[in-house]
């Protein structure tokens, strides 16, 4: 089992910048490729980032592509996402998930065992 809390959502006008953080407890933090969703009211989740066990690899959704960074700090069993340039249309609940090897189909959240309860993101225009 592995257990995830999401901190960090806010409020921020357009523009602005968020962090959100993942703290993990349970298993083997290190062991796990990490993603970011989001879900909007009356949308479906959606992926936003994946980063892999090591770090060394991160895959992004076209949407957030260049305005969002994902990272993560293995030994604080933490992953992050880094949101600049936010627009309204950003505005979320933000989940961070977590997979042992989540394989070429990172973006679907029935990849992931394991999920937070996520945090609120809202952009004002």
């Amino acid at each position: 089992q592995v257990q995830l809390v999401e901190s960090g959502g806010g409020l921020v006008q357009a523009g602005g910048s968020l962090t959100l953080s993942c703290i993990a407890s349970g298993h083997t933090f290190s062991r796990y490729d990490m993603g970011w969703f989001r879900q909007a009211p009356g949308n479906e989740r959606e992926f936003v980032a994946v980063i892999n066990w090591s770090g060394g690899k991160t895959y992004y959704a076209d949407s957030v592509k260049g305005r969002f960074t994902i990272s993560r700090d293995n030994a604080k069993n933490t992953v992050y996402l880094k949101m600049n340039s936010l627009k309204p249309e950003d505005t979320a609940v933000y989940y961070c998930a977590a997979e042992d090897q989540v394989g070429p189909y990172y973006s679907l959240p029935r990849e992931y065992d394991y999920w937070g309860q996520g945090t609120q993101v809202t952009v004002s225009s």
